[in-house]
């Protein structure tokens, strides 16, 4: 925002912030990771969802239906 500030001509009596710090930067991104940790176990703490997730890998789909072949293929050319 400072870049901003300057480019666009902002209030000069404002003091710019300090720049962040790679400590601070380190901190903010380890809070964040927590964060989506703990929104994703709110999210999957419920039984119902538990129990999908854990027979997603024995879903069934039907067969495969039909041929390569269709309908305005000429009859008997070989694939």
């Amino acid at each position: 925002m400072s870049f901003l500030r300057r480019l666009l001509g902002g209030d000069p009596k404002e003091p710019e912030a300090p720049a962040p710090s790679s400590a601070d930067l380190v901190a903010e991104e380890q809070d964040r990771e927590r964060e989506l940790l703990r929104a994703d176990a709110a999210r999957l703490d419920d039984d119902l969802i538990q129990r999908q997730m854990r027979y997603a890998d024995r879903s069934w789909t039907p067969p495969a239906q039909g041929t390569d072949r269709r309908a305005d293929d000429a009859e008997g050319e070989a694939d």
